[in-house]
């Protein structure tokens, strides 16, 4: 249950970063000049998953030249995952299970939303597979649905989700 908690704030953390406040916002444009890191701080729904790369110690490569495809928890998907969850994940001593779940929220290349309706699956920075579905027009990576699509930057795209996905 721990380890499904951590994983779950990792993922929000991410999200955090990746820019759900400029989903928000509707700045998808004004945002293609910041990275994916900078495009999810400044969304201001991502603390959570801002707080998880941070202590994952993933901010400088998702600050990097990517191209990176990240499927961003909000912090109120972190909310959801059972309580402790996200304080044990933060742990210092929980680093690669934090890792873990934090990578498997992006995939390698900038990904836009009409490319992922045409996946079934798609390979995580961990090595792990999502899988993808279209039903009734939404977007669904594992147990998440896609709540914004296509938020530009600089780096790679991102694809705010409303659940934290978690690795096998």
């Amino acid at each position: 249950m721990k380890f499904r908690t951590v994983t779950l704030i990792a993922l929000v953390s991410t999200a955090a970063l990746v820019g759900f406040n400029a989903a928000l916002a509707g700045g998808y444009g004004k945002n293609a000049k910041k990275d994916i890191v900078d495009t999810a701080v400044s969304a201001g729904d991502f603390k959570t998953l801002a707080a998880a790369l941070q202590a994952a110690g993933l901010v400088d490569t998702l600050k990097g030249d990517g191209p990176f495809t990240v499927f961003a928890p909000t912090d109120e998907a972190f909310a959801r995952l059972p309580a402790g969850t996200v304080e044990s994940l933060l742990k210092p001593e929980n680093r690669d299970q934090l890792t873990a779940v934090l990578t498997y929220h992006v995939v390698p290349g900038k990904v836009t939303a009409s490319q992922v309706m045409k996946l079934t699956t798609a390979t995580t920075v961990n090595g792990q597979a999502v899988d993808i579905s279209v039903m009734d027009g939404r977007v669904h990576v594992d147990n998440a649905t896609v709540a914004k699509a296509d938020i530009m930057a600089s780096n790679g795209v991102i694809h705010v989700i409303d659940e934290v996905i978690l690795p096998n």
